[in-house]
């Protein structure tokens, strides 16, 4: 469940509050497409996450964490503060490649905020079962 590559940093991505997809996969630097659709799914059958599907063209769909799920906040805090007694030794390839620290970095002078997306969400659907493969 949480022991797979990848989970927690989506436990860390969602802590703040639903995100999109692709706002997930920019904060992920370098996961795949497929490998972060892959980790959300099982997630969500987990019942870590929550998927609200919004309709709409090109497709809106956010996922949040369940409260199964804030139940990892404690351990994600700890493995922060463990990085940051042991100092972080990949704060300059982080900024070198997305030009900014990440926000618990000491290095980081001014928090990085991205761009808040401004067209108000449709009514959510509720998800039919769905197991065929997305590709983004």
């Amino acid at each position: 469940m949480i022991g797979d590559k990848w989970s927690l940093l989506v436990v860390r991505e969602l802590a703040a509050g639903p995100k999109r997809t692709m706002e997930i996969h920019s904060g992920l630097f370098p996961i795949s497409s497929r490998t972060l659709v892959a980790r959300l799914r099982d997630m969500e059958k987990d019942q870590l996450l929550e998927r609200t599907d919004f309709g709409g063209n090109p497709p809106h769909i956010e996922y949040a964490l369940t409260e199964r799920g804030r139940l990892l906040m404690p351990l994600v805090d700890a493995l922060r503060v463990l990085g940051q007694s042991l100092e972080c030794n990949e704060c300059e390839d982080r900024k070198k490649h997305l030009g900014f620290y990440c926000e618990a970095c000491p290095r980081n002078t001014s928090a990085y905020e991205p761009e808040p997306f401004s067209r108000p969400a449709p009514a959510p659907r509720v998800r039919q079962q769905d197991d065929s493969i997305v590709l983004l």
